[in-house]
């Protein structure tokens, strides 16, 4: 049997499927026998101690699962929900079944909404499952610990529980929801695991049962016979005929700078080491997760400098902080919104709060000053030619020397060269330029064949920046999960992108990818990925 879904890299695994345990049974409502304010006490233990847990396992995870788990960490805090349990208990309920209630009112809500908030209903559902648990004084379910090596099955999974995948025994994983840019897919990527997202049809898989995934050709095959195994095998070996480190390049030597994204300066090591030519994405807003108050100039400057100072000769696009929807910040308050996803985020967020862009602008252009890094430094989520006017005048006058955008909202690309004739570069951030030019929730597994870079509405709009690149001079980059693809890859310098950011383990692949073709062969194949009708048939033809 053959089930499809998203695949994630390239890569194939072959082994017996185990299934996420089920959630800890609902708490019995009850009347409680103990005191309200010792119920309460005790609630309010286990979210401290679920906050400290995941504030740790965020630390530990680095890379792009921090944010995501410290996002967690923070709902634990939020003084609504402890509101909402405080009043529960003292309508006489237990700690476990006030907790329990109260998060799932905030699932449900957040479902109902769709879109970016409902995102997080998984989250919020799993910090939840956390608390419950260490009240009872019972482990949260989560990846079972079972002896040898297996293929994952679960509906999604939290972050927590995607961050903490052990690579020497998760074979590969496979999902019912979430799509190609999901959180659990990112993550998949960072750590290297062979993954098949938005497997709706999978629900009927045994565990046990011997399953192969192919990422490449985003397949899993039940119960697959000897040939198919050793078929997949041949076609894994053809796509790693790796090439020696060294800077992306095509075959015919144009040069095709491979770029990292990272989130805290110690996670440029290992970028450095996998053979990063620079950062093309620093997510600052990381350095800000969890503060109540904005860091000062001082603070932010010392943080800069050390990244910069890793990368001297090279260069480091700084991404201004990309507060809301899904990344909160205290200190930026955005009010209550149905749909953050379209309402206050990144360029938004951050000139309703001048102040705290001017100091951040100010820190990394003080931060540039001490050190050789070529600092280039871009703002989120900007929608057209005056917000792209506003943020490079202000860039400039905090001493900034060289001020960009971030291409996310599809207004951006249809305004493109007007943008270019402002901004000094451009990067494409292609997880939520697909989100918004589909409408189509990246977490959702019944619309992942729409969250899908390979889009042609969405190359369309790559093509209109790369177009408005090459008039204006000025260089076009991507920054989004879409050039971890390394097929994608080529078909997006084929359409004028001059440089590729992905996370570091994705290097090889697609510096192997890129050596197989030339300049003129990359547009060849942009131009059959224009043509086609869908994602699937752009994938196709090119594959061809």
């Amino acid at each position: 049997m053959l089930l499809r879904g998203v695949g994630v890299g390239r890569g194939i695994a072959v082994g017996p499927v185990v299934r996420m345990p089920d959630p800890l049974p609902e708490p019995v409502d009850e009347p409680r026998t103990a005191a309200a304010d010792v119920e309460f006490s005790r609630a309010l233990a286990a979210l401290g101690d679920v906050s400290r847990d995941l504030t740790e396992r965020a630390r530990r995870a680095g890379g792009e699962a921090e944010g995501v788990i410290l996002t967690q960490s923070m709902m634990t805090q939020d003084p609504a929900l402890i509101d909402d349990i405080h009043s529960r208990i003292d309508a006489g309920g237990t700690a476990e079944r006030a907790v329990f209630e109260a998060f799932s009112s905030v699932r449900q809500m957040l479902l109902a909404l769709g879109g970016s908030p409902a995102d997080r209903a998984v989250d919020i559902g799993d910090v939840g499952q956390r608390v419950i648990a260490r009240l009872r004084g019972v482990e949260p379910p989560g990846v079972p610990d079972v002896e040898g090596p297996f293929v994952l099955i679960a509906g999604d999974l939290a972050p927590a529980d995607a961050a903490a995948l052990d690579i020497g025994q998760v074979l590969g994983l496979i999902t019912l929801g979430g799509g190609p840019t999901s959180h659990t897919a990112i993550l998949a990527r960072s750590k290297g695991i062979v993954a098949v997202v938005g497997v709706t049809d999978a629900t009927g898989i045994v565990p046990g049962t011997t399953v192969l995934l192919d990422a490449g050709e985003g397949t899993v095959t039940v119960e697959p016979t000897a040939e198919e195994i050793t078929a997949a095998r041949e076609r894994l070996v053809a796509r790693r005929v790796a090439v020696p480190m060294g800077p992306g390049t095509l075959a015919d030597g144009t040069r095709i700078p491979l770029l990292a994204n990272i989130g805290r300066p110690s996670e440029a090591a290992v970028a450095r080491d996998l053979g990063a030519e620079g950062v093309g994405l620093v997510r600052t807003e990381l350095m800000f997760m969890g503060a109540t108050i904005a860091p000062t100039v001082a603070e932010q400057q010392a943080e800069y400098r050390r990244l910069f100072a890793m990368f001297p000769g090279k260069r480091v696009v700084v991404r201004t902080l990309d507060a809301g929807s899904d990344k909160p910040l205290e200190f930026l308050p955005t009010g209550p919104e149905e749909n953050p996803a379209l309402g206050l985020r990144g360029i938004r967020a951050t000139r309703m709060h001048e102040d705290v862009l001017r100091d951040q602008l100010a820190a990394l252009a003080a931060a540039d000053a001490e050190t050789d890094a070529e600092v280039w430094v871009m703002a989120p989520m900007v929608a057209d030619a005056e917000e792209a006017g506003y943020f490079v005048s202000l860039a400039r006058e905090m001493g900034v020397q060289v001020a960009g955008v971030m291409a996310e909202v599809p207004s951006c690309a249809l305004m493109a060269g007007q943008v270019l004739g402002i901004a000094d570069f451009v990067s494409i951030g292609t997880n939520d330029l697909t989100q918004y030019t589909l409408a189509a929730d990246r977490q959702l597994g019944s619309v992942a064949s729409y969250a899908d870079p390979w889009h042609p509405a969405v190359l369309r709009l790559v093509k209109m920046l790369g177009d408005a690149g090459a008039q204006s001079g000025r260089p076009v980059g991507v920054c989004g999960e879409a050039a971890a693809d390394p097929l994608l890859a080529v078909v997006l310098v084929g359409l004028g992108v001059s440089s590729l950011s992905m996370a570091p383990t994705a290097f090889e692949a697609v510096r192997t990818e890129l050596r197989q073709h030339t300049l003129e062969h990359a547009r060849a194949l942009a131009v059959r990925a224009l043509a086609a009708s869908t994602a699937a048939e752009a994938r196709a033809l090119v594959r061809e």
